[in-house]
């Protein structure tokens, strides 16, 4: 009974020091004191604590410096290191948002899966799936769809789950095709089942009308509830056959944070729906280009509310209204351009 007691203790304070880190969510150096006093801990879960808090202050920083030193503790080979699956999850919280970063952090994946130990392995199909939350890119899912007939059941149990997180509010077909094989694969497992029924959840989240990424306003920002909100639910999976298939699946809710509508709306000034003219197309990079480049490509003219996909974009067709806010997302404010008001005053 007492070692029940002490294994549920060490459970729940991991979620402790989460909290703690959460505090100094993107925060960077203003961790520094707390880091500095975690190293006067004189306990096992000090080194936990220490990685789990500066994954969470430089995350979405793309600190370089960070990410050797989360790649130093992964390169050691230990037996029983918890917080090496944090460091694996740190290295995509760290690169998340800028786009080099998240492909080389994919690729240093491939190869912590190679040589990494078994608490290392255990974080990789998490890591995997944060760096591309609500987005079913291809290489994504084919990397996650090995992991899901992994030998280990929690790395198996995370790609699974990891699958839900990529395709959330997509509806994203090959997604839901590899689920659905999984789900007679694994119809004898009650844990295995269980989550890929909570990943066909997530991928047809609010009937594909909603998103949990924490990137808006064109990638230029992130919602810190929301990332929050998905740092939870990914150490949670670290540990997903004690949480999730146990008795505190009830964290899954944390999710609720992150999500919100992925459609564009457009209103008049006094809050009234406006049915207007949009093209909504690939997103281009225009960073650093002369003159006015164009925006988007192989666009599609709609009329909105309008749903846009993650790599999409939308810009107004017609001239006679002008948007308030510089990124055409989610709610958008119309007015009347100038040449129409004069028109009108005529």
């Amino acid at each position: 009974m007492q070692t029940t007691r002490t294994t549920k203790s060490v459970r729940c304070s991991k979620f402790l020091i989460l909290g703690l880190g959460l505090l100094f969510l993107g925060r960077g150096e203003k961790a520094d004191a707390i880091l500095e006093m975690i190293k006067t801990i004189d306990h096992k879960i000090a080194k936990y604590a220490e990685i789990t808090l500066r994954t969470c202050a430089y995350a979405n920083t793309g600190n370089v410096l960070e990410v050797q030193k989360m790649l130093h503790e992964c390169a050691e080979h230990l037996d029983d290191a918890p917080y090496q699956a944090v460091a694996v999850l740190g290295i995509s919280l760290i690169c998340n948002l800028e786009s080099v970063g998240n492909e080389m952090a994919l690729r240093t994946m491939d190869h912590l899966l190679q040589y990494g130990e078994v608490p290392v392995r255990r974080g990789v199909p998490i890591a995997v799936a944060m760096l591309h939350v609500s987005d079913p890119d291809y290489s994504v899912i084919d990397i996650l769809s090995k992991l899901t007939h992994d030998q280990d059941a929690e790395v198996a149990m995370s790609a699974i789950f990891g699958l839900g997180l990529v395709g959330a509010g997509t509806n994203n077909s090959r997604v839901a095709g590899l689920l659905r094989q999984l789900s007679s694969f694994y119809h004898k497992e009650a844990n295995h089942l269980f989550v890929v029924r909570i990943a066909q959840g997530l991928l047809h989240m609010g009937k594909g009308l909603v998103t949990i990424t924490p990137d808006h306003s064109d990638k230029l920002l992130t919602s810190a509830p929301a990332l929050a909100a998905l740092v939870v639910c990914a150490h949670m999976c670290l540990d997903i056959k004690n949480t999730l298939c146990g008795q505190y699946h009830y964290m899954l809710y944390s999710l609720a944070c992150a999500m919100r509508p992925r459609m564009l709306l457009t209103v008049d000034d006094e809050g009234n729906a406006l049915n207007t003219n949009v093209r909504v197309g690939e997103a281009v990079e225009t960073v650093g280009q002369a003159g006015r480049p164009k925006t988007i490509t192989g666009f599609q003219t709609h009329t909105t509310p309008v749903l846009l996909g993650y790599r999409e974009r939308a810009e107004l067709a017609s001239t006679e209204w002008v948007s308030v806010a510089s990124i055409i997302e989610g709610v958008v404010i119309l007015e009347k351009a100038p040449e129409d008001v004069e028109k009108m005053e005529m």
